[in-house]
Formats: C-alpha cells, sequence, structure tokens
C-alpha cells in the first residue's frame, strides 16, 4: 500500500554567551516535535562559529531521532508487539 508524506523540520539556532542551541522541529500535519542541542566553544579554542552551528544542529537532530524511534517503539508495542523481544523475525514487520 504506497503512500507518500511530507514532513517538514525547521531548525532555530540562538547563540547565547558563549553556547550555541539549537532546535530542530518536525511537523507530521498530525504531530509537533522538537529535538535541542547545544554546543560550547571552549574558551582556549579559536571561536568558529560554524562549528557550534554544526554540533548544535548534530545533536537537535539525534534528540529528534531518539524521539521519532521511541513514538515507534510504543507505536508497535501497541500493536501487540514486544519492543523487548529481540527474536530472528521482526514483530509485526516492523523491525527496530
Amino acid at each position: 500500500m504506497p503512500h507518500t508524506k511530507e514532513w517538514k523540520v525547521r531548525l532555530h539556532l540562538f547563540e547565547d554567551a558563549g553556547t550555541t542551541k539549537a532546535h530542530a522541529v518536525l511537523e507530521t500535519g498530525t504531530t509537533s516535535l522538537t529535538g535541542r542541542g547545544t554546543a560550547h566553544c571552549n574558551p582556549a579554542d579559536t571561536d568558529v562559529p560554524e562549528i557550534g552551528d554544526e554540533l548544535a544542529v548534530g545533536r537537535a537532530l539525534g534528540d529528534l531521532s531518539r524521539q521519532l524511534v521511541a513514538i515507534a517503539e510504543r507505536d508497535v508495542e501497541g500493536m501487540g508487539a514486544s519492543g523487548n523481544e529481540r527474536d530472528s523475525r521482526p514483530a509485526s514487520g516492523w523491525s527496530i
């Protein structure tokens, strides 16, 4: 059963007292999730804003990823499959 969806991610970057903060906001049409990440420049290092941006956004996307996987695991378990059991075949057709 093919289907096509478009989910949008907006990235927001903030600089505050040597700390770069990022919010990755995912809009699915029915749900909105926000992943958060930060990066701190060591005072002994040369300040390169792009590096802070990359680290903060990467961490925010990682946080968002963990949230999505946790939601999917709960949904799979809600379908009667156990997320804790690992055997050779996927439960309910969804391997996690």
